[in-house]
This record gives C-alpha cells, structure tokens and sequence, in this order.
C-alpha cells in the first residue's frame, strides 16, 4: 500500500537571493513538503509516534528558511536532508516558491523542486 503526507503551503519571510537588496529587504515565500511513507502502524494504532509528525516538518522548513542563502535550491537541499534525518527512510519532495521575484518583470513567483521519490 502506497501512502502520502502533504504539508503545504507554509507561509514564510526569509532574506534569500543574491541581491543586496534580498538580503536587507527579504521577501516572501511558500514551500511545500510531499512525504511518500508507510503510515500503516500509525492508521492502525492511532499513534503519532508512528508517522511523519507535521509540527516537525514545518519546524524543519522554518529553521532552514531562516538561514540565508544566496540561493533557494541551497535551501531546498537542506531541508530534504534535515528530513531525511528526522523521518528516516520516507521519501520526500519539497517546492520552494519565491514570490514577486525582483526580475525586472510582471512574475508572480519562480520555484523549485527537489524530489527524492522513486
């Protein structure tokens, strides 16, 4: 049996580009956390202990989004391999959504996706 956690949406103000202006200024973004994991134990004995616990994935994106970097792939790596650590061996795919990039256009955001799914 295939199972899936989703957490998303996760609303955040990080200081992340590489313009001078990204790092003073900051911005806003949105990152998503697909799981792929066997929650059998957990549906069964109705134990967290037993799952993916969705305060500690969105502890673990906060703690990484507050680190600066010039750029959101760095980012995006860190939290797949924090999860990774917390989560053993699920497999996860994060999306990092910058919003209203300083591009010099009319973009609503760019993103990234990092997938360690099968």
């Amino acid at each position: 049996m295939k199972h899936s956690i989703s957490v998303e949406d996760i609303k955040l103000y990080a200081h992340h580009g590489c313009l001078k202006e990204e790092e003073k200024i900051g911005g806003h973004y949105s990152v998503d956390v697909f799981i792929e994991t066997d929650f059998t134990e957990a549906a069964t004995k109705d134990e967290l202990n037993n799952t993916v616990d969705y305060v500690q994935v969105n502890r673990i994106v906060k703690d990484e989004m507050a680190i600066r970097s010039k750029l959101i792939e760095s980012v995006g790596q860190r939290i797949i391999e924090r999860l990774k650590e917390a989560f053993g061996k699920s497999e996860f795919k994060v999306v990092i959504k910058k919003l209203n990039p300083p591009i010099n256009g009319d973009v609503a955001l760019v993103s990234i996706s990092i997938d360690s799914r099968n």
